[in-house]
């Protein structure tokens, strides 16, 4: 067993362990409930939940979903931005026992389908502004049930009588046929009774969340998170942040609760807390500012490229922005210009942390209100253990010495959903091999070295090259395609195509790139494309990414 430098720079009110409860992760809303029924547990575009309003709702979509058949085990595929939907369909599924499966709204049909065939979802909760997207998908699916609600279920009058005027002036696409199979969120809800209902469960063993993350491979792969994983998350990160208190803190939930950060620090962490979420569909700047401005939000997580955007915005010193306490980024390196200057202009700490989906997801973070460090990622979180090893052999590495980082809590994934091999790979004796380069100082902080191998990370969202390559090479005049991270100084990294053409075709990078739009996610595109004769290669044929990766840093101009 390592000794634990990092417990020495603990702040006295952390403690290093705690007794995690194993119950029902839903139970964190039938709390709240309970001890405060009559605070604001969300705020949607100026329309407001009560605690009792929100478990209600719960407990009508939780009996909505048995009387469609779902039980426990059985996986509910959940595609919405963040408004009180997404946490009602959240809630009402982990009553019932079910799983829920968090995905992307952005998701395109070939990317969806995966995902729904993976999981065995047989049950989908999307917009109508999603829905022929998401029907092009059912039919090759095990899904039975579509349930269907719009943004305007939960806006104020007179904003939910003028949004259908709005879409469609937008020319967006909003028909909805209903059947059987396709039902309307709303109209469940008001016809299926309020009564109480907490599946019991095994916390440790039986699923709350398949969460689907990326892999070397670009396959992407269903994380198995179990109620007392995400649990104990939740209250290790509320440990860490000592000063919050119970029915004061207001979240600004910029992070969408379709990633497992936003889920946890956000959704799961403010229930715990009988905090109030203030929900934004989507990161857009200037809503973000009106939104600290008039609803004084006091705890703002979120990933680099969002304080980036307001420490730039022209107009930021027009707000008051007091508010904010403190803010944990994670998903991307946090720059240290960026972290003193938010700083400054709101008042509160900005810190950062580091985390995986494998570990629900945070692990380390550094300290709000003490000693931190440049360019650390802190200290590993109560009750979790944390090492340096060697990459080939295992072997804890002394202070100093870079290795790859693993760690092991209460936190950490049972596995891979039906990939048992990729599980043994990645969870050994209790361990979880992160696959990033790290080392640890003799303090007991940890700093990251690389991210995992040829993965990029763009504005927060992790983004695997093979996938983005197949899609390419799917186009009938592209011969090669390789694609790696470019250095972009707002986003961290954005996605870079080197591409070799079939001879005698002119196919251009704005054809290539409609033709990407149409089959991946936005934040996947790639935005630079590089023609070539050839690709660099190894011996056997393999490409040699790091090597394109090189070539274009050197033909940077000198700054």
């Amino acid at each position: 067993m390592s000794s634990k430098p990092w417990l020495r720079h603990y702040p006295a009110e952390v403690p290093e362990t705690y007794d995690y409860p194993k119950h029902n992760l839903a139970q964190l809303l039938v709390q709240a409930a309970e001890r405060y029924p009559e605070r604001d547990a969300l705020h949607f575009l100026g329309r407001k939940l009560k605690y009792k309003e929100l478990l209600d709702s719960a407990y009508r979509f939780a009996g909505a979903l048995q009387r469609l058949g779902v039980g426990s085990g059985d996986r509910v595929a959940v595609m919405l931005p963040n408004c009180p939907q997404a946490v009602i369909a959240y809630a009402g599924t982990l009553l019932t026992g079910g799983i829920v499966v968090m995905t992307n709204p952005l998701y395109m049909p070939r990317e969806l389908e995966h995902q729904l065939l993976d999981s065995g979802a047989q049950t989908i909760v999307t917009l109508d502004l999603l829905f022929e997207r998401v029907m092009k998908v059912v039919p090759l699916t095990e899904v039975r049930h579509v349930i269907v609600t719009s943004v305007k279920d939960y806006l104020p009058f007179p904003a939910n009588w003028l949004y259908p005027l709005k879409a469609r002036r937008d020319g967006q696409k909003r028909e909805v046929v209903y059947s059987e199979r396709v039902l309307a969120f709303a109209r469940l809800l008001r016809e299926s009774p309020a009564a109480p209902c907490c599946a019991q469960v095994d916390a440790e063993r039986d699923l709350a969340l398949i969460q689907y993350t990326g892999g070397t491979t670009g396959t992407a792969k269903g994380v198995m998170l179990t109620h007392y994983n995400l649990i104990a998350n939740a209250i290790q990160s509320r440990l860490w942040a000592y000063r919050a208190a119970p029915a004061r803190e207001r979240f600004l939930a910029a992070l969408p609760f379709f990633h497992v950060f936003g889920l946890t620090v956000l959704m799961n962490q403010s229930m715990y807390l009988g905090g109030m979420l203030v929900l934004l569909p989507r990161f857009e700047i200037n809503q973000t500012l009106r939104a600290i401005h008039r609803l004084k939000p006091t705890i703002f997580p979120g990933a680099p490229t969002m304080y980036i955007s307001l420490i730039h915005h022209p107009e930021a010193w027009r707000y008051d922005l007091s508010s904010i306490d403190f803010c944990i980024s994670g998903a991307a390196p946090l720059p240290y210009e960026v972290q003193t200057e938010f700083e400054r202009i709101t008042g509160g700490k900005l810190i950062e942390g580091y985390g995986l989906t494998e570990a629900s997801p945070v692990t380390h973070a550094n300290p709000i209100w003490e000693q931190r460090k440049l360019g650390s990622i802190g200290l590993p979180l109560p009750d979790t253990d944390s090492r340096v090893v060697h990459a080939e052999t295992g072997e804890e590495l002394p202070p100093g010495e870079i290795g790859e980082l693993v760690v092991r809590g209460p936190q950490v994934m049972r596995g891979y959903w039906n990939n048992p091999a990729e599980t043994a790979a990645v969870l050994k004796d209790g361990w979880l091999y992160t696959g990033d380069l790290a080392r640890m100082d003799e303090d007991g902080y940890f700093y990251i070295l690389d991210r995992r191998k040829d993965l990029i990370i763009a504005g927060g969202y992790n983004i695997y090259p093979r996938e983005v390559e197949e899609v390419l090479f799917e186009h009938p005049d592209v011969a090669e395609a390789v694609v790696a991270g470019a250095v972009d100084p707002y986003r961290g990294e954005t996605v870079k195509a080197y591409i070799v053409l079939r001879k005698g075709t002119d196919t251009d990078a704005e054809e290539l790139k409609a033709w990407c739009k149409a089959r991946l996610a936005a934040y996947k595109v790639p935005r630079i494309y590089e023609f070539r004769d050839s690709l660099p290669k190894t011996i056997v044929g393999k490409v040699l990414r790091r090597k394109l990766t090189e070539e274009a840093e050197q033909r940077k101009p000198d700054d």
